[in-house]
């Protein structure tokens, strides 16, 4: 009897757990909303994601440096289309920034994610960049990484 009341209620909770989302009138959008990223930006989010790995297999020796030049060519060629897509995107396919600013915008990004490894406060997991003094990223919620020493020294 027991089993039988106990099906019956776990059958009610698997129906009413289907049911839910139409019966509470959630719906999904049809169009992306402000908080969502775009293609392209999600193109250069991951692009970026694997310069930053490069750069950190670089540095903990699983690169050599012609496999570490090689690579770093080939994701910064990605990620320079990458960010003018994302800039044409932004101006509405008005014109794209020169070669120069992208480059310059590419450099600058290369750099806080050093920085961020360096320091630590790059979430290794989701590429999150914390605030100083954090343990833990604040967006998925995983311990960071200590802060990356060189030849025995902090950064």
């Amino acid at each position: 009897m027991t089993l039988v009341v106990g099906v019956v209620l776990l059958t009610a909770a698997v129906v009413f757990f289907v049911l839910q989302p139409i019966l509470g009138g959630r719906s999904a959008p049809m169009e992306r909303g402000e908080e969502e990223m775009s293609e392209t930006e999600a193109r250069r989010r991951v692009t970026l994601l694997a310069l930053r790995d490069v750069e950190y297999d670089r540095a903990t020796g699983k690169l050599d440096e012609a496999d570490y030049k090689a690579l770093r060519t080939e994701l910064s060629q990605e990620a320079l289309a990458a960010l003018r897509a994302e800039d044409a995107e932004r101006r509405g396919a008005r014109g794209a920034t020169t070669t120069l600013a992208a480059s310059a915008a590419l450099e600058d990004e290369i750099r806080r994610v050093r920085e961020g490894l360096r320091s630590g406060l790059t979430c290794l997991g989701c590429g999150h960049m914390n605030v100083a003094g954090s343990r833990f990223c604040a967006s998925c919620g995983s311990a960071l990484a200590p802060p990356h020493r060189e030849n025995g020294q902090a950064p």
